[in-house]
């Protein structure tokens, strides 16, 4: 970790104790959650963008949901997560801090999921952070229920150093750095999305949609 970034880190010490408990059953599981300083720019996004309705691919134990919630009490949060233990773990968090009423998990394959969607009202957030070589198709499927001027979210787009090749030290998780470069340089050129990368938490993109 960079030290600018641990010094960045520093500073949010403290500020979401309430969820320590959340964070500490993600180390000791090795469940990957967002790094301090992403979650915080994220809802740092939230709170300039305004969102009322937001889609969440990847909601691992549901820290991530939680945290979008906490921001403002008229946001609604659909999460959909795959893996059948970690939404069972991510139900009983959002219990445990009452967030039911905002937070709607649902155990199922994205793609699935939006290709099953009917409602109408698009979504004004979308935040990806799931298998990582299915970006492109996240993007794909979530498009188009994204409303224009909505923001895309997308993160671990640099992948611990993968990605710019700054570590090498594990050839499979190279090939998947590989892959979100290939991605990165998709979406940075894809003309439905105006798009930038910010260097912080595990590196995020940001889109704005510019097409209905």
């Amino acid at each position: 970790m960079r030290a600018s970034q641990s010094y960045i880190q520093s500073l949010y010490e403290g500020s979401d104790s309430e969820l320590q408990k959340i964070t500490e059953y993600a180390v000791e599981h090795h469940v990957p959650i967002m790094e301090v300083d992403g979650i915080q720019f994220i809802k740092q996004l939230i709170r300039i963008h305004r969102p009322k309705k937001i889609l969440e691919i990847g909601t691992a134990i549901g820290y991530s949901a939680i945290q979008m919630a906490k921001v403002d009490p008229s946001i609604h949060v659909t999460t959909l997560e795959v893996d059948e233990t970690r939404y069972r773990q991510a139900i009983k968090n959002i219990q445990t801090f009452n967030y039911e009423k905002q937070i709607n998990a649902i155990h199922q394959d994205a793609i699935d999921y939006l290709n099953d969607r009917t409602e109408d009202e698009p979504f004004d957030f979308v935040l990806i952070d799931a298998a990582k070589g299915k970006n492109k198709d996240f993007v794909d499927y979530t498009a188009p229920f994204l409303k224009k001027n909505g923001l895309l979210v997308v993160d671990n787009v640099l992948f611990k150093g993968y990605v710019s090749g700054e570590n090498n030290e594990s050839k499979r998780l190279s090939k998947l750095g590989s892959k979100i470069n290939s991605f990165n340089q998709w979406l940075m050129n894809d003309e439905r999305f105006e798009t930038t990368i910010v260097e912080t938490g595990d590196g995020i993109a940001v889109a704005i949609k510019q097409t209905n």
